[in-house]
């Protein structure tokens, strides 16, 4: 067994390294060119500029980049598959919370590491949506053992490295409201936001811009579908449709506070796999409903899903499956077919897919939330030392 998942591992690397070369227009248009303008203004002092659309910490790590003997290239996804063994890691610790440091943790991983879409990613498309990740699912994990503050401070560097961080964070919301996460821990999040733009700060760059520089990212964007399998793909063609990003928004906003209202009413105790359910459909439903969402947008869902598998195999087997077909479908036209202009499957299937299964993952959510045991509200759990 062992000899078998060193090869699975090492085919997974070799996999990785086969895609290096590869070049998308996302990396020749945007991280090329942001390496390029740290290169000619001076290295550290480039940060003092207003150059890429991403917050400071990622700046840094292209900063850094540029004084190591790699391409530019390889170290961008280097640094994406490096937080991808840190998601798979924290995927192992997840699932040994139910099964120990056993082989379905370590399997849990594994799958976790060979998900297409993961590898596709980083490897191929040179994103770096696995930062953000490892951190939420770090974050998941210190929520599940009951370390509030580690908690917070993992979803603030989450939030540091992309926006995207917000599709979990009415899971957040609902474990204040509960008590799982007293108000107090939530000042870790803007606390270290700042904290990793000081350097910035140091170097020159405008405060404004760099902590609004989120708020200037979303208006660059006005479709109200960049090839995200979401709701938004059922209102293609139709004209004059532009005016619906901001009643979206707040149908989006109005969904999920239901959402957490319909999980208070249930006074349900929150247990692993409730905190997991919700987690998924936070995941799922935010992207879904939310309009000008990318085709990658999906990833935390990709990751989360497996995980929740492994704690109902039998309720939900096929969820991370059907999520990693429409993720999947999604990225190919950007990366296969972009110049052609093809799309292959429609992406109204794709999107009537994605509502099949959000449908599934919330009867089952439903189901979970409405069965013993539970607990009053307002009573926090004992947090560990």
């Amino acid at each position: 067994m062992v000899i078998l998942v060193v090869l699975v591992v090492g085919i997974a690397f070799g996999v990785r390294l086969s895609l290096f070369r590869y070049q998308t227009s996302d990396y020749i248009v945007y991280y090329r060119r942001w390496y390029d303008f740290i290169v000619d203004h001076g290295g550290f002092a480039a940060l003092r500029y207003e150059f890429a659309d991403l917050n400071a910490p990622y700046r840094y790590f292209m900063v850094v980049l540029t004084y190591l003997p790699i391409s530019p290239l390889a170290g961008i996804k280097a640094f994406s598959v490096a937080f991808e063994l840190v998601t798979a890691f924290f995927a192992y610790r997840i699932v040994a919370l139910r099964f120990g440091r056993t082989w379905p943790s370590l399997f849990a991983a594994i799958t976790v590491f060979l998900l297409p879409t993961v590898i596709l990613n980083g490897s191929m498309w040179a994103q770096g949506d696995a930062i953000y990740t490892a951190f939420s699912i770090g974050a998941l994990y210190y929520v599940l053992t009951r370390r509030p503050w580690l908690a917070c401070l993992f979803f603030g560097l989450a939030l540091s490295f992309k926006l995207q961080a917000i599709f979990l964070f009415p899971l957040l919301l609902v474990l204040v409201l509960v008590g799982r996460i007293p108000w107090r821990c939530l000042l870790a999040i803007p606390a270290v936001y700042v904290l990793l733009d000081v350097p910035a700060f140091l170097a020159g760059a405008a405060p404004e811009k760099l902590l609004t520089v989120y708020l200037s990212a979303t208006d660059v964007w006005t479709q109200l579908t960049m090839g995200a399998p979401s709701i938004w793909q059922f209102f293609r063609g139709e004209q004059g449709l532009d005016a619906m990003r901001t009643p979206g928004v707040l149908f989006a906003g109005v969904l999920v506070l239901i959402g957490c209202l319909l999980v208070l009413i249930s006074r349900a105790e929150l247990t692993d796999t409730r905190i997991l359910l919700l987690g998924a459909v936070s995941t799922i439903l935010v992207p879904f409903v939310l309009p000008s969402m990318h085709d990658r947008y999906f990833y935390l869902a990709d990751i989360l899903t497996v995980l929740l598998a492994f704690h109902l195999p039998r309720r939900l087997w096929f969820l991370p499956l059907g999520i990693q077909f429409t993720s999947l479908f999604s990225y190919v036209p950007f990366l296969f077919w972009a110049k052609g202009g093809a799309e292959g499957i429609d992406f109204r299937i794709l999107a009537a897919l994605q509502l099949v299964l959000l449908i599934a993952l919330l009867r089952e959510t439903t189901r979970q939330l409405w069965s013993r045991p539970r607990a009053h509200l307002g009573t926090p759990l004992p947090e560990k030392p």
